[in-house]
């Protein structure tokens, strides 16, 4: 990492070259039940201010370059990152949030907010002399991964398993990738770790367990998030940030942005964080006060498949609990109600994954956690063409009419199109 000057542990601190290899396996030091992963250490001396004028007119996230761990000149991008903030009035009212702002990462290039992380880790992957990347992914960080590859000129391994959306395993494999799934999901893991100490593959995500997050140089790219926010607001901080989260690898670089902000002097408070889950690891966690993160049942098959994990990681404990934040676990029901109430109202169409937020807002908000005057800001991760197969059903097929009067009967019967009392007569 040629702008870092080191790794240091997000739970006991301590320093580590930025050339210590990084296993999967996080700290050393904090191997067993609680491990954690590491962040990137700059050099306090140098000139690394987030948002600032240097690279400010670059259209893409490297425009903050300077607090991220390789030069702009280094960077393979795509145009990543700069997703709008939307206010969303119709769909806060329905909710009981009068500020309620949409972060729509599937503005990003692949259509998900993984392109804030691989544009870094494919950018330090090159510069480290790497031939191939890998990932275990259930379809956007793998999408994502192989983009940047290509863009890249590098090989891309993605290992994944099945019940991964169609959508996202076409759109890996058009972009050169070698797709790998496996029957059971537990052998990825396995896979990447040999092709890694085998044959010298940059892996990208996690491979060990207990999994304490992606690699943290990626991570670093997610930091930007924090950055645009402030900066469409002009400066001011939302009082929350939901987003979907499994490991907490968006989670923890959203917060450590929002923290490199405050220290810098550029915002004199920060938010708290939500972080929407589906089986309850990171709200059991917060409720025992504990480190540990436990594994949790699978008591029924999500929806949201991108978060389906049994047991998140400390690194997106450690945020919430720094922010004073709140972990939400999101069943089925009434999931793609909502997806189709924020396209139909706000005009953005989420992966259902990305939808959880909301249901995590509305649920605060009913439970009078969220006040009905906060600002909140929802981070959809990706855009809903990534899992139309799972989002879409039988009656969602619409009928051929065989004529222009067939056609005509069918719109009158929805008094809605007709505009003038003529046309409902």
């Amino acid at each position: 990492m040629s702008r870092a000057v080191g790794l240091s542990c997000i739970r006991c601190g301590t320093l580590f070259p930025s050339d210590i290899k990084i296993d999967s396996r996080g700290c050393p030091n904090c191997l067993g039940d609680a491990p954690a992963n590491f962040k990137v250490v700059y050099d306090p001396k140098g000139n690394r201010s987030a948002g600032s004028a240097h690279g400010a007119t670059l259209p893409s996230l490297w425009r903050y370059a300077d607090r991220l761990p390789c030069a702009a000149g280094n960077a393979i991008s795509l145009g990543e990152g700069l997703t709008p903030l939307l206010p969303a009035k119709t769909l806060g009212k329905h909710l009981g949030i009068a500020n309620l702002l949409i972060k729509d990462e599937g503005g990003n290039p692949t259509w998900s907010h993984k392109d804030r992380f691989s544009t870094v880790a494919v950018s330090m992957a090159r510069l480290s002399g790497a031939r191939v990347v890998a990932t275990a992914s259930s379809g956007n960080a793998g999408a994502s991964l192989a983009a940047y590859a290509a863009r890249a000129g590098l090989k891309c391994v993605v290992v994944t398993f099945a019940g991964t959306s169609g959508a996202m395993l076409a759109q890996i494999r058009k972009y050169g990738a070698k797709v790998v799934p496996l029957a059971d999901k537990s052998h990825r893991w396995p896979l990447l770790a040999a092709g890694t100490e085998r044959l010298g593959w940059f892996a990208t995500s996690p491979f060990h367990a207990p999994v304490v997050g992606s690699h943290p140089g990626g991570i670093e790219g997610y930091k930007t998030l924090a950055y645009e926010i402030v900066d469409q607001m002009h400066g001011a901080v939302p009082d929350w940030c939901a987003l979907p989260v499994c490991y907490g690898d968006a989670l923890a670089g959203l917060w450590e942005g929002f923290k490199d902000l405050n220290s810098q002097g550029k915002i004199d408070r920060l938010p708290r964080l939500v972080a929407a889950e589906v089986h309850g690891s990171l709200t059991s966690a917060l409720a025992a006060k504990g480190d540990l993160v436990a594994e949790v049942p699978a008591v029924f098959d999500t929806l949201a498949i991108s978060i389906g994990t049994t047991r998140s990681t400390f690194q997106a404990l450690n945020a919430l609990r720094e922010s004073g934040g709140m972990a939400m676990p999101i069943g089925n029901c009434g999931l793609v109600a909502l997806q189709r109430k924020l396209a139909a109202t706000e005009g953005v169409f989420a992966e259902l994954t990305s939808v959880t937020p909301f249901a995590a807002i509305e649920a605060l908000r009913r439970e009078g956690a969220i006040a009905p005057s906060a600002s909140v800001v929802a981070i959809v991760t990706a855009s809903g063409l990534k899992d139309l197969d799972r989002s879409t059903g039988p009656d969602d097929r619409l009928p051929s009419f065989q004529s222009v009067a067939e056609a005509w009967d069918h719109l009158r019967e929805d008094k809605e199109y007709c505009t003038t009392p003529g046309e409902i007569a």
